[in-house]
Order: C-alpha cells, then sequence, then structure tokens
C-alpha cells in the first residue's frame, strides 16, 4: 500500500513539473481495496482494471520502473509508452488493461471469465469499476451473462462517493447492492480502507469462484483523497476540505493497518521506518530509470495500432 501512495504522490509530483504528458487519476486513499484483493489472487488470474488503474497495476505485480516509464512515455514502459496513465497492460502479471471508459472493462473481463471457464483452467477475473460505473449498461448486460452461465468473475466496485465531480447520491438512484443481487449474483459490501477485511472477503470470493460456483460482487467503500484527476486542484465546489481531512485523518488504510499492527504487536515504528526507506528508494530508482529511458522510435507510430 505504501509503494502505491508514494507512487502515487511522484506522478502528482512529474504532473506538476510539467515531466508527465497528459493526465493521471490518482488511486491515493483507495490503496486497501486494490492491496486486499490483488493479495487473495494467483499470478495467472487476471483483472481488469480503470482509468484510475496505478493501484491495481502495482498491487497486480506491475514493476514500479516500468509504470512510470510508461507514464512519461517511454519505449521500456509496459506498452511501449503509447498507453500511458489510462491504458497500461500487463499481460505477464494477468492485467488485462486499464481503460478510460467508465465501465468499458466489464465486458472484457467477463470474455475473459468465459474463457477460462471453457479452458478449465481454474483461473478467476476481478473486474475494477467505480460507483460511477453504476450507470453504465454494459456492466448490467456483462453481470447478467456472468449469473446465467455462472462465469468465475468478481466484480468490484470502489465506492469512493462521487462521479467524477458529482456525488453519487445525485446520479444513482435506490440501493446499489440490489442491482447485482437482482442477476442472482452473490454479493458482499466491506469496508474499503480496511485491507484486512478487503482481504478476508476477496478471499472468499474468490475461492467461490474458483469452485465453479459463479460470479460474485464486491462492493468497497472507499474514497479518493485527491482530486478526480492531477488537475483538479480547487474542489470546494463539489466537497468540503474538512471532509477530506477527516477521511485522511481518520480513515486512511495505511494508518489504519499501521495502528493494528502495533496494537497485535507484530511491528514497531522502526519497523515502519525500514519499509518506508526502502520503498521510496524504490520509486526514486523508478523515476530516474524513467527520465533517462529513451522514446519510441518515431517508425513505431503505425505499431500496435487497431481499428
Amino acid at each position: 500500500m505504501l509503494t502505491i501512495r508514494l507512487f502515487e504522490e511522484q506522478v502528482n509530483e512529474l504532473y506538476m513539473s510539467a515531466k508527465m504528458p497528459g493526465l493521471a487519476h490518482l488511486y491515493s486513499g483507495e490503496e486497501a481495496v486494490a492491496v486486499g484483493v490483488c493479495a487473495a489472487l494467483r499470478r495467472d488470474d487476471y483483472i481488469t482494471s480503470t482509468h484510475r488503474g496505478h493501484g491495481h497495476c502495482l498491487a497486480k505485480g506491475a514493476a514500479v520502473d516500468r509504470m512510470f516509464a510508461e507514464l512519461l512515455g517511454k519505449q521500456p514502459g509496459y506498452c511501449r509508452g503509447k498507453g500511458g496513465s489510462m491504458h497500461i497492460a500487463d499481460q505477464e502479471s494477468g492485467n488485462l488493461g486499464a481503460n478510460a471508459i467508465v465501465g468499458g472493462s466489464a465486458g472484457i473481463a467477463t470474455g475473459a471469465a468465459l474463457s477460462c471457464k471453457r479452458r478449465g483452467s481454474g483461473q478467476v477475473v476481478v473486474c475494477f469499476f467505480g460507483d460511477g460505473a453504476l450507470g453504465q449498461g454494459l456492466l448490467y448486460e456483462a453481470m447478467n451473462m456472468a449469473a446465467l452461465w455462472q462465469l468465475p468473475v468478481i466484480y468490484v466496485c470502489e465506492n469512493n462517493l462521487y462521479n467524477e465531480y458529482t456525488p453519487n447520491s445525485e446520479t444513482t438512484a435506490g440501493d446499489m447492492l440490489a442491482r447485482p443481487r437482482a442477476f442472482g449474483i452473490h454479493t458482499e459490501e466491506v469496508d474499503g480502507q480496511d485491507v484486512r477485511a478487503v482481504y478476508a472477503a476477496a478471499v472468499r470470493l474468490v475461492e467461490r469462484a474458483r469452485r465453479g460456483e459463479g460470479p460474485a460482487y464486491l462492493h468497497c467503500n472507499t474514497y479518493r483523497f485527491y482530486g478526480h484527476h492531477v488537475g483538479d486542484i480547487q474542489r470546494s465546489y463539489y466537497r468540503s476540505r474538512e471532509e477530506e481531512e477527516w477521511w485522511k485523518a481518520q480513515r486512511d488504510p495505511l494508518k489504519l493497518l499501521g495502528s493494528w499492527l502495533r496494537e497485535q504487536g507484530l511491528a514497531e515504528d522502526s519497523h515502519f521506518a525500514e519499509i518506508e526507506r526502502r520503498v521510496r528508494a524504490l520509486i526514486e530508482a523508478g523515476v530516474r530509470f524513467a527520465l533517462e529511458a529513451p522514446y519510441p522510435d518515431p517508425q513505431e507510430v503505425a505499431q500496435h495500432v487497431y481499428a
């Protein structure tokens, strides 16, 4: 979780210093969801991601240096610098890709789950999406098929309270959990700031899917600490600074886990200091690698492009 947090802080710095082209959507505050879910998966299991996908990529096993290279449009990046922040994919770790379209990967994840079932591979697919995707028809078409065919897919909703700049209370009618339940899909809700709770729920649902018991829906209540994207600086017109500070002070997933580890006698301050030292060194090395890496050859511009 600390790797994701410090990675995102560095991404913000790269944007603010005009070293990174385009925008990025920071995952800070939501780390427990990606880490808790991906820790329950095998390396050959699949995930699909979102426009806010750096945390998913890292939690599934992506390397920090290649991630930074992709964000900076450099050749060693996962997509040879052509995908950027919102389109990173890492086939080796089972990451089928981030997606800039809200809810856009629901069909991809469900199709991958159909492949897993047809091949009898025992693999499971996790489809990450935000609460804004509950307004997209594709998600319901995909869940309907997954329920009919009993596919090994888990739909993970990261409910961070806002659809870009609009509270979901103004966009999403009724009970969010009633929607997957209408398809007969097994549904659970969890505190998305508690990595231990997310992991425990994910283990149950992954094992269930692997046994052939069909799809599940995991609703994770979480919060993004920063704006919709790195350029969303002035946010007072849609949420208060007091709200943001409360979540950072009281519901930070890193602080919650750290407090529990101390209370259980499993870690001391020196352990956390050493972890932070190692992670900061990893992040700094990754940034140096990316800044010094070459851009793709201009002759590649028409390669890996599909219509």
